[in-house]
């Protein structure tokens, strides 16, 4: 089965088609909220369309419903709560240690509120996938949304890409774009730009897995 763009979105930029994956990509996903990202990937991998197993959970809120969702899913899951470690780096590597013990191929942040150091970056080079609400690189860091609303900008939207050291920042994957409409909330434009968050980041994973030489998609 090919993974393609609903025939709906007409701002979604690029496509994909006829590429092919021989073995699962083995997904760590990175968490601190719902989880409403997990599940779509999650649901992509049990509908056939994406080629991947998601080997661990890792949330660093407690109170993560993330968490959740991976036990309905049957997803093993690790809480690693940032405050319980002295440095960025020391917590880092505490993630570091539970992907490579899960034999993790592909990183997922997948709303996840921490900034990452170079030992997370230096120990999954070019294959630590981020999503944000907004078309990078304009509104980089948190609060986007309102960023985007405050700016008077017509048109905003989602990006998933490969992360780097600087926040927000590294190689575009696939975006999508989202209009401002005149009566628009931060809630109300927050929504729809989620709707195709859950539409782009199923195919970025599989995007990056081309990136990176790993034959993609469910056939």
């Amino acid at each position: 089965m090919t993974l393609c763009p609903d025939s709906t979105l007409s701002l979604v930029s690029p496509s994909i088609s006829n590429c092919r994956q021989v073995a699962p990509l083995k997904l760590g996903i990175m968490a601190s909220g719902n989880g409403s990202n997990f599940d779509v990937v999650a649901q992509a991998i049990q509908d056939g369309q994406l080629n991947a197993q998601i080997k661990v959970l890792i949330y660093n809120n407690p109170s993560a419903k993330a968490a959740v969702k991976a036990a309905n899913r049957g997803v093993e899951s690790v809480l690693l709560n940032h405050r319980n470690y002295k440095s960025r780096e020391e917590f880092d590597e505490k993630i570091v240690q539970t992907l490579r013990h899960y034999d993790v191929d592909c990183v997922i942040m997948a709303g996840w509120m921490r900034l990452v150091t170079s030992v997370l970056i230096d120990a999954f080079p070019e294959t630590i996938i981020n999503i944000h609400p907004s078309l990078l690189p304009s509104f980089k860091g948190i609060h986007a949304v309102e960023q985007a609303l405050a700016s008077g900008v017509k048109i905003t939207g989602c990006t998933a890409h490969i992360a780097c050291l600087e926040m927000d920042s590294g190689p575009i994957l696939i975006q999508a774009a989202v209009p401002v409409l005149p009566d628009d909330t931060a809630e109300t434009l927050h929504a729809r730009i989620q709707i195709q968050e859950h539409r782009i980041l199923p195919l970025a994973i599989a995007l990056a897995a081309c990136r990176c030489e790993v034959p993609q998609l469910a056939t």
